[in-house]
């Protein structure tokens, strides 16, 4: 029996609350000169504050050494496995923005992209063109893109990405992306494991052949790039598992999708960081757990912005007492992924958590940093495990045997 299925049976429903605030991409390494990663630069007298009674920790996603994406990152913090619950990024894409899936749906994620002369990508995000010339562009492709042996759908999700979704019989996900990851190359050709690989393969190839000559005066998006080519199947929800009422306030779709995928409730929520603060208070006597999701720790850490990424955390920290005033029984502050900005992108590092609640031992380190969290009483864990832990801290779980 996994974690997962001894939680589901010794689940129980309570009054208390649970908080998990997630600042995308937490985790740094140090930089040089100071030799402190972003957290432990940040000026956060509230986090610091609150780590002094709390219990802290270092968590994996994934594994030790494995680098996880965003999917895997957040399906471990809500204590699913994600070894086991492998899901690709064109589901959560889809989700995100409300697409009504269907159970063997293909979806993927569309990046637009910038290609020179040579058909050499010189920019995986096209600047990051703004979410209304994404809905010009998708219009337009979908007025002018014509496939057979399927039906196809093309929506805008935010900024430079958008979704693709194929819906015919025995469509296969294994498949790889055409995303370079860097610029300087060429768009990578698709290469299927499986027979139902090809049909999605040639699927996408028709579309892509059209898409080309659609896009190929556009500026600055000329080209498209597709990622996380992914079959929709149902997952196990957080009332099943874990008898939470669950919602979920995050501003990007992606993360969205992620908190449908496990039927949690999305909230609308405004554009700035203080919204989802102000959506938290606006919903605390409707649920017992919350989902609050900062991006902008990530952006920062992809775009090398060690300075930004400071000030984000800094912004969290000055709305920490919004949360702290609500008086959850358990509060828990971390991150789907380590987004180090001198590496520009996500790594296999483990993830700084901070779990405040009054039933922890407290530990005698007097700030939040991955310093501290390395020293912490939580010691380096699993982040599937993390959701154990909320619920155990919550008391919403009966005990274990005779």
């Amino acid at each position: 029996m996994d974690i997962q299925a001894l939680v589901r049976d010794l689940a129980r429903k309570t009054d208390s609350k649970i908080v998990l605030l997630v600042m995308d991409g937490l985790g740094g390494l140090p930089i040089e000169p100071l030799g402190k990663s972003e957290l432990e630069m940040a000026k956060k007298p509230n986090l610091d504050k609150l780590a002094k009674a709390s219990v802290l920790g270092m968590a994996d996603p994934v594994g030790r050494g494995i680098t996880p994406g965003s999917g895997p990152g957040h399906l471990a913090l809500f204590g699913y496995d994600p070894v086991k619950y492998l899901i690709g990024r064109g589901v959560l894409e889809a989700l995100g923005i409300d697409f009504p899936l269907k159970h063997g749906d293909l979806a993927i994620r569309v990046n637009f992209c910038a290609v020179d002369d040579k058909g050499l990508v010189t920019d995986r995000r096209a600047g990051r063109i703004s979410t209304e010339l994404n809905a010009q562009l998708c219009a337009k492709l979908k007025a002018k893109v014509k496939i057979s042996g399927a039906e196809y759908f093309l929506e805008p999700v935010k900024e430079h990405r958008a979704a693709l979704v194929f819906r015919a019989p025995g469509l296969g996900d294994k498949i790889n992306d055409t995303d370079p990851q860097v610029e300087g190359k060429p768009p990578l050709p698709m290469k299927a494991q499986d027979a139902a690989g090809e049909k999605t393969g040639k699927l996408a190839e028709q579309f892509m052949v059209q898409a080309r000559e659609v896009l190929k005066d556009e500026r600055p998006a000329n080209m498209m790039l597709l990622r996380g080519f992914a079959n929709f199947v149902k997952y196990p929800s957080f009332d099943e598992i874990y008898k939470l009422n669950a919602c979920a306030i995050a501003q990007y779709p992606m993360y969205k999708g992620l908190a449908r995928l496990v039927g949690m409730e999305v909230k609308e929520v405004g554009p700035e960081l203080e919204d989802l603060f102000k959506c938290l208070e606006e919903n605390w006597a409707r649920h017992d757990f919350f989902f609050v999701h900062v991006k902008k720790t990530d952006s920062a850490g992809e775009d090398g912005d060690w300075a930004r990424k400071v000030q984000v955390i800094e912004k969290v920290d000055k709305l920490i007492p919004r949360v702290t005033k609500l008086k959850p029984e358990v509060f828990i502050i971390t991150g789907d992924h380590s987004t180090p900005s001198s590496m520009k992108a996500h790594s296999f590092h483990p993830v700084p958590v901070l779990i405040s609640t009054e039933l922890s031992r407290k530990d005698p380190t007097r700030e939040f940093g991955e310093a501290s969290c390395k020293l912490g009483g939580l010691g380096r864990f699993k982040m599937k495990y993390l959701m154990s832990l909320a619920m155990a801290y919550a008391l919403k779980l009966e005990k274990y045997g005779a």
